[in-house]
């Protein structure tokens, strides 16, 4: 399952990110809308990109589950661990997307 493993890595960056354009569309939004726009776009761009990437680790634990079973309950102890960090990392960044759009 090294491909999750992987897919889990690229969800945390793109919520990384999503954060940080989020934070700059707030801190330029009054001074340079047109770039703190640019900002925004970004950021909800790298939320979609984690969206695509998330059904992608859904769609390998269902053809496992299709093909050998049950995955491993250690396998599924650590996506559903990572899968909460990510909502609650996801929710820091929409929440500077919702102050962006204030």
């Amino acid at each position: 399952m090294k491909i999750i493993k992987c897919l889990e890595e690229f969800i945390t960056e793109e919520i990384e990110d999503a954060t940080k354009y989020a934070k700059l569309a707030v801190k330029y939004k009054a001074e340079r809308p047109a770039l703190a726009k640019t900002y925004y776009d970004i950021s909800t761009d790298e939320l979609r990109h984690m969206s695509l990437l998330h059904d992608e680790v859904v769609a390998i634990i269902e053809a496992y589950r299709r093909e050998k079973g049950e995955p491993p309950e250690a396998m599924m102890a650590v996506y559903e661990l990572l899968h909460e960090k990510h909502i609650s990392a996801a929710n820091v960044a929409k929440v500077y997307q919702g102050m962006y759009r204030e």
